[in-house]
């Protein structure tokens, strides 16, 4: 894969990860939020290809199809827990949300938004293409665009309150529903 179109490709898996982020940074935007969130979807973006062309190495490709049924039950719980938190806590009391950059949130968020890594690496596998600067490419490209997102996600959310965590959380739910169409 060439430097161009290795770019456009981690962009392109990276929006999955710029869009998570952006819910996430409508509630949750500490340092430490950030680079929970940033860290874990670029470490997941790093290793998901690998993972997928070692897989493509031992599984049939059939297996895969049960991926965007993953990433789609995964994202859309996720989504729907937003939305009903956003609409249903008091305001006064947001200890009583669980922070997503933590435990296993995090680590449901991180694989449902590396999925298509996953997919990425399994076809370079099937293709017998190179994949560890690729995979540092992709790994990097969404810990960037992770943190990006949750900066804006956080200045919306200060502008237009809860409503935008509403809006991530219907995000997170239409990524689920592009994932099985």
């Amino acid at each position: 894969m060439g430097v161009i179109e290795t770019a456009l490709v981690a962009i392109a898996i990276g929006c999955d990860a710029f869009t998570v982020g952006l819910g996430v940074g409508a509630r949750f935007c500490n340092r430490r939020q950030i680079f929970r969130l940033s860290f874990h979807f670029g470490l997941f973006q790093f290793i998901m290809p690998i993972l997928g062309w070692l897989l493509s190495r031992r599984l049939p490709e059939s297996v895969m199809i049960w991926a965007p049924w993953i990433a789609f039950a995964l994202l859309f719980f996720i989504g729907a827990k937003m939305i009903g938190e956003s609409l249903f806590r008091k305001r006064a009391d947001p200890a009583h949300c669980n922070d997503p950059t933590r435990g296993f949130s995090l680590f449901v968020l991180s694989v449902a938004a590396s999925l298509d890594a996953l997919g990425v690496g399994f076809s370079m596998g099937i293709v017998n293409r190179a994949l560890i600067v690729p995979a540092i490419w992709f790994g990097v490209t969404a810990g960037v665009m992770t943190w990006v997102s949750m900066k804006l996600g956080n200045r919306l959310s200060t502008k237009f309150g809860r409503w935008v965590e509403v809006a991530g959380g219907l995000i997170l739910m239409a990524i689920a529903v592009e994932f099985v169409l």
